[in-house]
């Protein structure tokens, strides 16, 4: 120790300069259009990285199938509707994306590639049945709104299998816009108790949504 005696103790009075640009926020875009481009590319990334978790969360059995087979459509329903917004020279396909990112989401990217939820069978040799029973379901829900039968609990099961069964159907384009509306009445009646009732102003808007898509579907079929 007495080698060191004559060092005495270190200086603590050294400070580094002070640099006011380091605490400087730095900001990814530089406009408008800029801050569009990231909050497309935040929501693609973020639906692909929830797919992944829900596909996880099925696997270990931490969720029903029918809750996973609503919520599997619904994320690819936006999933298809964040790529379009991103889709670009510098992002041709979702691939190029996940490697830019450096997301590794392997199951998400199998659901992307069959485009339906794994608890749903491919329709190949099923078509008619699913046909009729669209066809049954979209009939069976009109006529109970009519019948005045209101309550989520008597109304919920029937929409999210029509959404299902026409899922299975391969001649429905990826944007039929039948589907597009049973996933938002689903997601609003998420928001419900089972005895809650839908409003007289619900059920005519419910009603317009359900004779529009069938029509529709009619004329897909043709």
């Amino acid at each position: 120790m007495a080698l060191f005696s004559g060092l005495g103790t270190p200086s603590t009075s050294f400070q580094e300069p002070q640099r006011p640009e380091l605490y400087e926020e730095v900001k990814l875009y530089r406009n408008a259009r800029e801050r569009e481009k990231y909050d497309n590319m935040a929501d693609l990334y973020a639906v692909i990285n929830t797919l992944q978790n829900l596909e996880k969360a099925y696997i270990k059995d931490r969720v029903a199938a029918k809750e996973y087979t609503a919520a599997c459509s619904k994320l690819l329903v936006q999933y298809k509707a964040a790529m379009r917004q991103v889709q670009s020279d510098e992002f041709p396909n979702v691939e190029v994306f996940m490697r830019r990112f450096r997301l590794d989401c392997p199951a998400a990217m199998e659901r992307i590639r069959e485009d339906r939820p794994i608890t749903i069978k491919d329709d190949k040799g099923s078509t008619n049945k699913c046909i009729a029973d669209t066809v049954s379901l979209y009939i069976t829900i009109m006529d109970k709104l009519r019948l005045e039968i209101k309550a989520k609990d008597e109304l919920h099961t029937d929409i999210r299998d029509l959404l299902d069964t026409m899922n299975r159907l391969s001649v429905l384009p990826e944007d039929f816009e039948g589907k597009q509306r049973l996933l938002f009445w689903l997601s609003a009646m998420a928001e419900m108790q089972a005895a809650d009732e839908l409003s007289a102003e619900q059920i005519r808007e419910l009603l317009f949504d359900l004779d529009s898509g069938y029509n529709a579907f009619i004329k897909v079929l043709h």
